[in-house]
């Protein structure tokens, strides 16, 4: 008990209360500022700040029914592709194609065939 009683001596030689108040009232300080940095670092910065989300909603259902009601108003005003021009269909019956003409090979096979019969 003896030594730890000259350690405790011995620690708290260089200090006294006007130390350790001291010594609070810096860290305490220290603390407060670390809180200001804090709460600027936390606090939103910019667009946003004082922006309420249901009137900018309205504000866009607004402009989109603007934009349906200037579709609506033009749809039979633009203009038409024009039609596409075919030939009419003929009301005659058309002829019968020109009959196949015999190719040369089959022909000569022909008059072979009948030289050897």
């Amino acid at each position: 008990m003896e030594l730890a009683a000259q350690g405790m001596k011995k620690a708290y030689q260089d200090m006294d209360i006007d130390k350790v108040d001291e010594l609070m009232a810096d860290i305490t300080e220290q603390q407060e500022l670390a809180q200001q940095i804090s709460d600027a670092i936390s606090r939103p910065v910019g667009f946003g700040d004082d922006v309420d989300e249901d009137e900018l909603l309205e504000e866009l259902e607004e402009l989109q029914q603007e934009e349906l009601d200037q579709e609506l108003l033009n749809v039979g005003s633009k203009e038409e592709e024009p039609a596409v021009k075919l030939p009419s269909v003929p009301s005659t019956h058309l002829p019968a194609g020109p009959a196949p003409k015999e190719d040369e090979d089959e022909e000569a096979l022909k008059q072979l065939a009948e030289w050897v019969s």
